[in-house]
């Protein structure tokens, strides 16, 4: 594994009320009409970056964007829709110096058998969203 593990949302949340920062690396289009992670609680608020533009494409400037957003020393928590894109931003961002997590199951989770993301992921495990 080339990033520092991964997590179920739950340790997720554990670990940015310890002080990480949540990165969202959805799309713009995910964030809009999906919905978003709700830590204001935490009082803090998730980074939002894209790990790939909305024309599908890699987004080049994901990096520049995560180091101008997230100091070096802090350790990230990455999200994106069901836990394979922030597999990729974790290994990039952990090759720039972070120290990087990987949110299993993501924001939505898995389809389920008809296609309907309901089975697990960040809302379906009942964590603050809007």
């Amino acid at each position: 594994m080339s990033y520092a593990g991964d997590l179920a949302p739950a340790q997720a949340w554990d670990k940015v009320a310890g002080g990480a920062v949540l990165v969202d690396v959805r799309t713009d289009g995910e964030w809009a009409h999906i919905g978003v992670p709700d830590i204001s609680v935490l009082n803090t608020e998730p980074v939002f970056i894209q790990w790939n533009l909305a024309t599908g494409g890699p987004n080049s400037a994901f990096l520049a964007e995560l180091q101008a957003a997230v100091p070096l020393e802090k350790p990230l928590v990455i999200l994106c829709r069901s836990g394979a894109r922030s597999i990729a931003a974790a290994e990039a961002a952990t090759a720039a110096g972070y120290t990087a997590f990987n949110v299993l199951e993501g924001f939505e989770g898995v389809p389920d058998g008809y296609g309907d993301r309901i089975v697990n992921g960040w809302k379906n495990r009942k964590l603050p969203w809007k």
